[in-house]
C-alpha cells in the first residue's frame, strides 16, 4: 500500500471546505502565455442568457460538404465503428454528449466550437478545437489522438462547425457545458449513500456491475467504470464534473429529477471505480496524483474500501 496515499476521509474534508467548487492552491500556478486581454476573453467570462438552438439534422446540405458533416455525425454517434483505430474502449462521443452532441447541458458541440482557441491548463498551451478533440480520443475514448489533418478530425471539426454555425464566437451560451453554478451538496460525497443512489436509479440501464448494455456491439448505455470506460485522464472522473453531469441528465430523459445530494454522492461511488489507467502516467501513482489529480474532485490515488485508485483496471 502507498503510504503517501491520500485517504477518502481526508479527500471528502478538502471537498467540504472547497465548497465543492475549486481546487485549493498547492503550489504557485504557472504563468499563462504573454496574451493580451481579447474581446473573446472579455466575453467568455461572463455566461450569456441567450438561449440557442441548433440546426435540424434535416437541414445539413448536399453535396461534398454535407457528407463530410453526416460523416462527422456518424462517427460522433458511434466512435469505436467510424473512427476504430483511434478508440480503446466502447464509448462514443455521444455517451457523454447527448442527442448527437446537441443537448442542452450535457456539452454540446454547439456550445464549444466557438470558445476555441482557449488556454488549458489541462496540457499548460492555448488548444485548437481539434486539439481539445484530440484530448477526448485520449482520455474519454482510451485511445490514441487522430492527426489534425486526417479524415476522422476533419468530419467531427465539420460536424462540429455546422452545428454551431450562427452561435457567437467567444461568448458562453446557456447549457453550453455541465451546469455548475451554485451546485454543491449539503454533505460531503458518500460512497455507501451513492451506491443506494446507484441501485435505485442507475442499475437498471447501466448494470449492477457498471459495465453498461449492447446490442449489436454497440454501447446502448455505456459502461461506468471498468476496462471499457473512459481512463483516469478524463474530464468525467472529476466529481464536480461527473455530479453536474448527472444531475442535468440522469436518470437518462429524467434529468433534473435526483437531488443536488443524490448527484454528488452517486458521482463518487462511480468515480471510486478503477478505470484505465491516466496515460500521463509516469510509473508512480502518488507522483501521478501530485501532478496531474491535486484537486479534492479526483480520487486518483485516493484509498476507498481499501483499494488504492489508479493501481488496477478491475471492476472493483
Amino acid at each position: 500500500m502507498n503510504h503517501h496515499a491520500i485517504k477518502l476521509t481526508g479527500l471528502l474534508a478538502l471537498v467540504a471546505l472547497a465548497g465543492c467548487t475549486q481546487k485549493p492552491p498547492t503550489a504557485p500556478a504557472k504563468a499563462a502565455p504573454a496574451v493580451a486581454a481579447t474581446t473573446h476573453q472579455a466575453a467568455a467570462a461572463t455566461p450569456s442568457t441567450r438561449t440557442f438552438a441548433p440546426p435540424p439534422e434535416s437541414s445539413i446540405p448536399a453535396g461534398p460538404l454535407g457528407d463530410v458533416i453526416r460523416q462527422g455525425r456518424a462517427i460522433f454517434i458511434d466512435t469505436p465503428a467510424n473512427a476504430k483505430a483511434y478508440v480503446g474502449n466502447d464509448l462514443s462521443c455521444s455517451n457523454c454528449h447527448l442527442d448527437a452532441g446537441r443537448l442542452a447541458n450535457s456539452a454540446p458541440l454547439w456550445g464549444a466550437y466557438g470558445m476555441y482557441p482557449q488556454y488549458r491548463k489541462k496540457n499548460g498551451h492555448v488548444n485548437t478545437f481539434g486539439e481539445r478533440l484530440q484530448g477526448c480520443f485520449k482520455f474519454s475514448m482510451n485511445g490514441k489522438a487522430p492527426p489534425l489533418d486526417s479524415a476522422e478530425m476533419v468530419a467531427l471539426e465539420t460536424y462540429a462547425w455546422w452545428m454551431a454555425k450562427s452561435a457567437p464566437v467567444g461568448i458562453e451560451l446557456k447549457g453550453a457545458g455541465y451546469p455548475k453554478q451554485g451546485f454543491k451538496p449539503s454533505q460531503p460525497p458518500d460512497y455507501t449513500r451513492g451506491e443506494k443512489v446507484y441501485e435505485k436509479n442507475c442499475a437498471l440501464c447501466h448494470g449492477s456491475d457498471g459495465q453498461g448494455q449492447q446490442v449489436a456491439g454497440r454501447n446502448v448505455f455505456p459502461p461506468l467504470w471498468g476496462a471499457q470506460s473512459f481512463n483516469w485522464g478524463a474530464g468525467m472522473h472529476q466529481l464536480d464534473n461527473a455530479a453536474a453531469f448527472i444531475k442535468a441528465n440522469m436518470p437518462f430523459s429524467r434529468g433534473d429529477t435526483l437531488s443536488d445530494q443524490d448527484a454528488w454522492d452517486v458521482a463518487m461511488f462511480m468515480d471510486a471505480h478503477e478505470r484505465p489507467q491516466d496515460p500521463r502516467f509516469n510509473g508512480s501513482v502518488s507522483e501521478t496524483r501530485k501532478k496531474y489529480h491535486d484537486t479534492p474532485m479526483s480520487l486518483y490515488g485516493i484509498e476507498v474500501n481499501g483499494h488504492l485508485l489508479g493501481t488496477s483496471t478491475s471492476d472493483r
